[in-house]
C-alpha cells in the first residue's frame, strides 16, 4: 500500500512538536552545561526598550526550536516550511528574505516603542533623585556617572534636519555614504552616492544648528568620481582642517589615488577667491588614511595599502614605505609623538615611529597587539595611554598601550565584513558605533554598559548603514550637544541635553 507523505507536508508545512525534544540527564558536565544555558545574560540597568539589543531576543527564540536543514520554523504558525536554494521569484521563502523580514519587524517594533517612551521616564531615574542619592552616599561615583549618562542618552529624541543649499537641485537628491566632522565640529564633509554611479562630495555648515532651529547649509561642488571612496579624513595643511584627504580605489587600468581637496572649494564665496592647493598622489589601492598633526612630521599623511604602509610628505613629495604581512584597514597618528598606529586584516595592531628610516623586515614595530579578526577601526585616547579597537567579529576592546593588555571590552556591536568606524567622546564618557545591522549603539566608556540601541529610521540594508557624528558642541563653541545621523537622503539630530 502506497503512502503519499511528501507532497502533503510541503503544502501544509510540518507542524512543530508541541512537546519539546527529550533531554537526557547526564551527570557531571551535562548538568553543568544545562545550567549555563539557562543563565540569562547580563542586561544594562536601563529598563527602557531602546537599550535592549535586538539581537538578544532572536537568539533566545532560536535556541528553543531545533533547526532542520532545508527548512525554517515559523513561530506564528508553529510550523516548519521548506526552503529552496537561491533567490527565486516564485519562492518567497529564502533565507535572506526570512532574515530581512525578522529584522524589519524588530526595527519597526523598536521605533514604535521609542515613540511611546518619549513622554515617559524611568521610575526613580531623574537628575535630582540621582544627585540626592549621591550626596547621601547611596551611589558610588561610577554608578552615578553611568546613570546620568543613561538618563541623558535615553532622553535623546530624533528630529529631522532641513538641509538648504544654494543649488536647490543638490539637497536631498543623493544618498549619504560617509560623513566626517572637523575638529571643531563646525562642518561635516559628506560623500554621497550619485544616481549614475560613483560619488559626489559636499560640506555641510552646522552653524545654523540650534536648540530651536534645525536647519543647515550644504555647499556642493562639481567634483565627483566614479571610483569608490575607501577612507576620508580632515587634513591641516595651510591651517587647521584646511583640506580633506580622500583615498580612492582604482578601476580597470586607472590606479588608485590619494587626493587632497581644499575645503574652500565648497564655500559660498566668489569662485575667484578660492585659495588652496589641490593635489593628487597615485598609489595602489588604499584602505585607510591618516593625517599627522605632530610638528616633527609636519605636512605628512599616511595611507594603508595592501601589505604596506606609505607615509608621504605633501610639500617635498618624499615617501617612506613600511612592508607589512597584511592589508592595513585602519590608521591614526598620535599627537604627542610622530607615531602611527595601524590595524590590519590579520587582526594585528602595530605602531610605527615615522622618524625611523626604512628597515628590512619588521623590526620597526614598536607596539604589537592582536585581535582575533580583521581590525576595522582604531581610536587613540586623549592621554595616548589607551587605544580602542573594533574588529569584524563585532568585538570592541580597550587596550593599555603600556602593558599591551586588554583592560575593557564593550559587548553588543554587530559586524561581520564591513569597515565601520568608532566614535569616542571622552568629554561625555561615551562610545558610539553603528553596526552592520544598521543599529546605532551607545556605551558608557567607564563601565562598558550598553546605554542605548537606536534603530535606523529606514529599512536595514547593506547600502543604508547610517553614518554618525557625536559631539558636545555641534556647530562650534556655542553649538548644541548631540548625535548626527545620516542615512539615505536624510539627516537627523538626536539632542543630548
Amino acid at each position: 500500500m502506497r503512502r503519499h507523505y511528501g507532497r502533503g507536508k510541503e503544502r501544509r508545512g510540518w507542524s512543530g512538536p508541541k512537546r519539546g525534544p527529550r533531554r537526557h540527564r547526564r551527570s557531571g558536565h551535562g548538568n553543568r552545561a544545562g545550567s549555563l544555558e539557562q543563565e540569562e545574560p547580563q542586561t544594562p540597568v536601563n529598563a527602557g526598550p531602546s537599550s535592549r539589543d535586538p539581537s538578544s531576543s532572536s537568539s533566545t527564540q532560536n535556541s528553543v526550536v531545533a533547526e532542520l536543514p532545508g527548512f525554517y520554523y515559523d513561530s506564528e504558525k508553529n510550523c516548519y516550511f521548506r526552503l529552496l536554494p537561491g533567490h527565486n521569484n516564485y519562492n518567497p521563502l529564502t533565507k535572506d528574505s526570512i532574515q530581512y523580514k525578522a529584522m524589519e519587524c524588530k526595527r519597526l517594533r523598536l521605533l514604535e516603542e521609542e515613540e511611546k517612551q518619549k513622554k515617559k521616564t524611568r521610575a526613580g531615574l531623574n537628575s535630582s533623585v540621582l544627585l540626592q542619592k549621591r550626596q547621601l552616599g547611596l551611589l558610588s561615583s561610577t554608578s552615578y556617572c553611568r546613570l546620568v549618562h543613561e538618563l541623558k542618552v535615553n532622553g535623546m529624541q530624533r528630529r529631522k534636519i532641513e538641509i538648504h543649499s544654494p543649488d536647490s537641485s543638490v539637497a536631498g537628491t543623493n544618498n549619504f555614504k560617509i560623513i566626517v566632522a572637523d575638529v571643531a565640529c563646525e562642518r561635516i564633509f559628506t560623500v554621497n552616492d550619485v544616481e549614475h554611479g560613483g560619488c559626489k562630495y559636499g560640506i555641510i555648515n552646522l552653524s545654523g544648528l540650534g536648540k530651536e532651529s534645525l536647519t543647515v547649509e550644504m555647499y556642493d561642488n562639481l567634483y565627483f568620481t566614479n571610483r569608490k571612496v575607501n577612507s576620508v579624513c580632515w587634513a591641516s595643511l595651510t591651517h587647521p582642517d584646511s583640506h580633506v584627504l580622500l583615498c580612492l580605489m582604482g578601476i580597470a587600468e586607472t590606479p588608485g589615488c590619494a587626493s587632497l581637496l581644499p575645503a574652500s572649494l565648497f564655500s559660498s564665496t566668489n569662485p575667484g577667491d578660492r585659495p588652496g592647493m589641490l593635489c593628487s598622489f597615485k598609489i595602489s589601492t588604499a584602505w585607510s588614511c591618516a593625517w599627522c598633526l605632530n610638528p616633527q612630521a609636519d605636512n605628512c599623511f599616511s595611507t594603508g595599502l595592501t601589505r604596506r604602509v606609505l607615509v608621504t610628505n605633501v610639500v617635498t613629495g618624499h615617501r617612506q614605505t613600511f612592508g607589512t604581512s597584511s592589508d592595513v584597514l585602519a590608521q591614526q597618528f598620535a599627537r604627542q609623538t610622530p607615531v602611527l598606529y595601524n590595524g590590519c586584516r590579520s587582526g594585528e595592531i602595530f605602531s610605527i615611529d615615522v622618524r625611523q628610516r626604512n628597515r628590512k623586515g619588521q623590526s620597526w614595530k614598536a607596539i604589537r597587539l592582536f585581535h582575533g579578526s580583521a581590525v576595522t577601526s582604531i581610536h587613540l585616547m586623549e592621554a595616548e595611554h589607551y587605544l580602542m579597537a573594533a574588529d569584524m567579529a563585532g568585538k570592541i576592546k580597550l587596550w593599555d598601550l603600556r602593558t599591551t593588555k586588554c583592560v575593557k571590552q564593550y559587548h553588543g556591536h554587530h559586524n561581520e565584513y564591513a569597515i565601520l568606524p568608532l566614535h569616542v567622546n571622552e568629554e561625555e564618557g561615551l562610545l558610539t558605533a553603528v553596526g552592520q545591522d544598521c543599529y546605532t549603539r551607545i556605551w558608557s566608556l567607564q563601565d562598558t554598559h550598553l546605554l542605548r540601541t537606536i534603530p535606523s529610521p529606514h529599512p536595514s540594508s547593506k547600502d543604508a548603514i547610517p553614518s554618525v557624528v557625536f559631539s558636545s558642541r555641534l556647530g562650534g563653541r556655542q553649538g548644541v550637544p548631540g548625535l548626527l545621523m545620516a542615512v539615505k537622503q536624510d539627516l537627523y539630530h538626536f539632542s543630548y541635553i
